[in-house]
């Protein structure tokens, strides 16, 4: 007996019913977790300058039609989909000084930018009440700061629509057109027509399959390794939670080292991040010499050009997978032995297909997760200790920024709803790494997360002042 299609049970004709990944990120960011934000402070006015950005944004969503997407939840077929609208709708926010005052009265010692970063990682659009309706994926802000000299311009992105490489490109495109129209040429064309596909139907054909008694078996074995995991110490597990974050920022001179050390082990940086967390919460844990403890670690891979057909950096959206890798630290091991190990572990599974073969499993886990949160250590929801990319952003920070007035972003995504206890966007930037640390609050505090990090520093630049040994690398 025929059953209908989805198209035939979608509200409207222009929709495209979610995949796997991305209804995952719908009912993620309800909980917290997946509010992707990108926050840009300009000395440039924004204000005088309205039109202009607005026509950035209003070029961005033409280019890219999942920016000027709704998000439908039809109750009857239960069923989440983007809706595509023909026209460009975005509408710019604006905070006065007094408004933006209150937001960052509560800690002085705390950049403006990064506590605006923070207050919108907290700001949730995407109730289950709002579904029942439309939900837009991107929102845009300004915040005059209180010395009326600078903003802080913010695009909140939903996750769905936004993974890491979306953020970085739309950062770029929107600076691009904004110098562009400064200097009066015609605007750049990007990528336009109908909203991609979901990951899971544009993945190579036969490289996400697997028996059902295998599936089980991998769910299995993921779910019990996951009871064996350390976490960090966790400071509240009962408050209500919020996302806040530290930065890591490394000068020049001892990022060239970090980064010539990878290069010389051939592993890249996310091996050298995710070792000096280890190593850092190990230390921090207070960890007798020899007594063994397993950490997880989720490594996230963008899978744009592997899919078929494959898509560019500009198509938008949600296509990255992620591998799941345990370790065991002991307590005296080297930053470079850990990375070795941890980024030959991730490329094995990589290599394998892991990636791809087991999103199913891991959506399916992370769901079950969401809906149990006991079945995570004192309903933490921490699957991990740490996530990172198996790339780094690099941005040479060039004269297009300084034209429009850019003297500092921060890019990111919320993490108190199901995630890791600390997620790392890493960036070389102008030479420095710059990592923007994200984290759970209160179940962890800033203060404990300000000194792992600092301890992941002096690690890493320890590290990275290691004289190279022939015998190592081999």
């Amino acid at each position: 007996m025929s059953t209908p299609t989805l198209n035939s049970q979608l509200l409207h004709p222009n929709a495209r019913p979610l995949g796997g990944t991305e209804l995952n990120w719908c009912r993620a960011v309800v909980g917290g977790t997946g509010i992707a934000v990108l926050a840009i402070l300009s000395s440039v006015n924004p204000n005088l300058q309205m039109s202009r950005l607005k026509n950035a944004l209003h070029k961005l969503q033409t280019s890219h039609p999942i920016l000027r997407s709704r998000l439908h939840y039809n109750p009857t077929a239960n069923i989440y989909s983007f809706v595509t609208t023909p026209s460009p709708f975005i509408q710019i926010k604006h905070f006065n000084h007094a408004t933006t005052s209150q937001i960052l009265q509560a800690h002085q010692n705390i950049s403006p930018l990064h506590l605006i970063l923070e207050h919108e990682l907290n700001e949730n659009a995407w109730t289950v009440c709002s579904f029942n309706t439309k939900s837009d994926m991107v929102f845009a802000t300004i915040y005059a700061l209180p010395d009326a000299t600078r903003w802080v311009v913010v695009l909140r992105l939903h996750a769905a629509a936004c993974d890491r490489t979306t953020a970085v490109s739309l950062l770029r495109e929107l600076l691009t057109l904004m110098a562009v129209e400064d200097e009066g040429q015609k605007e750049i064309t990007i990528n336009k027509g109908e909203i991609s596909l979901a990951i899971e139907d544009l993945l190579p054909k036969g490289m996400a399959k697997k028996t059902l008694w295998a599936r089980g078996m991998d769910v299995l074995s993921y779910s019990v390794n996951s009871l064996r995991l350390t976490n960090l110490k966790f400071k509240d597990a009962k408050s209500p939670r919020s996302t806040q974050v530290v930065r890591l920022v490394v000068n020049i001179d001892d990022t060239e080292k970090i980064l010539s050390g990878c290069k010389a082990r051939g592993i890249k940086l996310c091996g050298a991040l995710g070792a000096a967390a280890l190593i850092a919460a190990h230390t921090s844990k207070s960890r007798s010499d020899h007594q063994k403890k397993k950490y997880g670690v989720v490594t996230l891979t963008d899978c744009r050009s592997i899919l078929e057909p494959p898509l560019s950096d500009h198509h938008f959206g949600f296509y990255h997978s992620c591998i799941l890798n345990t370790h065991t630290i002991k307590g005296g091991e080297k930053l470079w032995e850990v990375a070795k190990k941890m980024y030959t572990a991730f490329t094995n599974y990589k290599s394998s297909n892991r990636h791809l073969s087991d999103m199913a499993d891991l959506n399916f886990l992370m769901c079950r997760a969401m809906e149990n949160p006991g079945l995570t250590p004192s309903s933490s929801l921490r699957t991990c200790l740490i996530s990172v990319f198996e790339d780094t952003v690099v941005d040479e920070w060039n004269a297009q920024q300084n034209q429009v007035g850019v003297e500092d972003y921060m890019g990111c995504a919320s993490a108190h709803g199901i995630a890791p206890s600390i997620a790392i966007f890493d960036t070389i930037r102008g030479g420095r790494l710059d990592c923007i640390c994200v984290y759970p609050s209160p179940l962890h505090s800033r203060e404990q997360m300000q000194e792992l990090v600092d301890n992941m520093k002096c690690i890493l630049v320890d590290a990275g002042d290691t004289i190279v040994d022939e015998t190592e690398i081999c």
